[in-house]
């Protein structure tokens, strides 16, 4: 195989990745630690990044490195109607397990990773534990998707720590006396009230975005 042909193989494949995450070519380099413009020159076919930063890729978006340098099959052609059309996935990793209930200890080792649409925008899930937020439809054992630094609005849900011990709560903060509170969706759980320098160890991992039900 050619030099051009193995650059072109690479381009593709680094290009459909992208596209399908629903990610930027900036978002991408920035998470692997390199600049917008190699990544763009990558894209284009002008060149293939040495195995160090194909392997930063390849963990990147959840994939084995023969998936970025070996020539794909096309996907299969959808007949062009109206009312049917592609539905695009990517995969999010799913970091652990998360209290709805009482707290539980925080697990953020990588296990796995869940299939989610393009249009969720979430940077990690965890899986659901407890009956605390069944009013807002999020069962035990569904999969919540969480965005990270995403503005803290009164009223959201948020995943939450306190301490090493997570919960997902809807979040509630009164800047004017400086206390924070962890609403349940259901009345068998009590707020959680934190203030003064109680707040020091909460820390808002980040806000549920969407959930999902039936994920083995």
């Amino acid at each position: 195989m050619t030099e051009d042909r193995q650059r072109q193989i690479f381009s593709n494949n680094l290009r459909r990745l992208i596209d399908a995450s629903g990610k930027t070519q900036k978002d991408v380099a920035d998470a692997i630690g390199v600049s917008q413009q190699i990544m763009n020159v990558w894209a284009r076919g002008k060149a293939i990044p040495r195995m160090g930063k194909i392997q930063r890729l390849a963990d990147y978006f959840g994939i084995e490195k023969s998936q970025l340098i070996d020539e794909q099959p096309e996907a299969p052609s959808i007949p062009s109607y109206s009312n049917i059309f592609p539905l695009q996935r990517k995969r999010i990793p799913l970091l652990g397990e998360i209290a709805c209930g009482e707290p539980i200890f925080c697990n953020e080792g990588r296990e796995s990773y869940v299939e989610a649409g393009t249009d969720v925008r979430a940077d990690f899930c965890l899986k659901a534990r407890g009956d605390s937020m069944i009013g807002a439809r999020i069962l035990d054992g569904d999969v919540v998707f969480i965005q990270k630094d995403a503005p803290l609005e009164d009223g959201q849900i948020y995943a939450v720590v306190i301490d090493d011990e997570a919960t997902l709560k809807r979040v509630y903060y009164d800047a004017e006396d400086h206390m924070l509170q962890l609403v349940a969706e259901n009345p068998a759980y009590k707020p959680l009230i934190y203030t003064g320098e109680k707040l020091d160890h909460v820390h808002i991992l980040g806000k549920a975005i969407a959930f999902q039900s039936d994920v083995k």
